[in-house]
């Protein structure tokens, strides 16, 4: 399966194979290149996966480097951009030679940026790993680095030539990373009219059990999804911020459970799931069709619609309080109120304010019980 699209008059594609296959270089032969590749991989995955991406590069007739990468939030920084801009620069790498990066949404963002940075862009192939990398970030071209310890302080936008979704790597995605992938599929199912919701209700057996066709299915749309937001709004100053449907909860729960335990208690998808529902709650004050069948949905696929107090102790006051104040840091805050994505009828949402401070500790609080 093929999708193209463009950005203005630049064309991109996102490929989904089954296994991986010779249609990397295939793609590395149809386009004008030194055959130079840096090839940046995470530490994580099966050896077994990263030789077959050796063999056919080898194949191919390229020069390349191979680099282990480790890609978590320690990483994704300068030192890290710069070792890979060395790399470039030490190997003569040209405006035409390739970088490839292969793993989740950290090393995506640093190699897209060392990519988009080198003689002010060459060319950048992206291999997501992750769940959430392949149904999300591996399209969109936000790259960044942490510096400073702010999250995502320096960075810019530059799509990648191409995308390569591979069954075989899906396959071996652990079980909880894989599962955690499915609220920012339902959030794209939720904001635009598609066939996400149907997939996930009558093929879960086949979600479940990561079978190809049905698994590209929902890669394609959500994607699409993704495109469709985005395309005409790269830099997130209006249609593209619908993206974030659940953020503003999420990146709060996440930020309140990883200060109050120094470690990562939910994973990004899990606190999305759990954000969605918030911001669900907020916008209709009752529990309606929508809400109801999001609850149902995320319970069929063994995802949280709580926060286990059991993890928590006795710090529920602590964790709501937290929440709240972290809501209002939230990046797309442009006024005195954190802007969120109202949706009171499945496939309008809209763009609103959390203006209502105590239906913001009421929603909080509703998570906690």
């Amino acid at each position: 399966m093929i999708i193209n699209y463009k950005i203005g008059a630049e064309k991109y594609a996102i490929l989904i194979k089954d296994k991986i296959d010779k249609s990397l270089s295939n793609k590395i032969n149809s386009i004008e290149t030194d055959k130079k590749v840096l090839l940046v991989y995470d530490k994580k995955i099966d050896k077994s996966l990263i030789d077959q991406v050796i063999k056919i590069l080898k194949e191919s007739g390229c020069l390349f480097i191979a680099l282990e990468f480790q890609g978590n939030k320690k990483n994704k920084s300068e030192k890290s951009l710069f070792n890979l801009l060395d790399i470039m620069i030490d190997n003569k790498f040209s405006k035409k030679s390739i970088v490839i990066s292969f793993g989740g949404g950290v090393l995506g963002d640093v190699a897209a940026l060392a990519a988009s940075l080198y003689y002010r862009g060459t060319i950048y192939f992206h291999i997501p790993s992750t769940m959430t990398s392949i149904i999300d970030s591996c399209v969109g071209g936000k790259t960044a680095i942490n510096y400073k310890n702010i999250i995502n302080s320096i960075g810019n936008y530059y799509h990648p030539h191409t995308v390569f979704i591979f069954n075989d790597v899906i396959k071996l995605i652990p079980e909880r990373e894989f599962i955690s992938g499915i609220p920012e599929i339902i959030k794209c199912g939720l904001i635009k009219k598609n066939s996400i919701l149907e997939i996930l209700k009558n093929k879960k057996k086949k979600v479940l059990n990561r079978d190809f066709k049905t698994i590209s299915n929902i890669c394609a749309e959500t994607l699409k999804t993704k495109i469709f937001f985005f395309k005409n709004d790269v830099y997130e100053n209006k249609d593209r911020l619908i993206l974030n449907f659940g953020h503003t909860f999420a990146h709060a729960i996440e930020m309140a459970t990883e200060f109050l335990f120094t470690k990562e208690c939910y994973r990004h998808g899990e606190a999305v799931g759990l954000g969605i529902l918030c911001e669900l709650k907020y916008s209709n004050k009752k529990k309606n069709k929508i809400f109801k069948d999001t609850i149902h949905l995320l319970e069929e696929y063994k995802l949280p619609i709580k926060l286990d107090m059991k993890i928590f102790n006795n710090k529920k006051q602590i964790l709501l309080n937290t929440i709240y104040k972290n809501i209002f840091l939230d990046k797309k805050k442009i006024s005195r109120y954190p802007r969120y994505i109202s949706l009171k009828k499945i496939y309008q949402p809209k763009i609103k304010e959390l203006d209502n401070n105590d239906l913001i500790l009421q929603t909080i609080n509703n998570l906690l019980k």
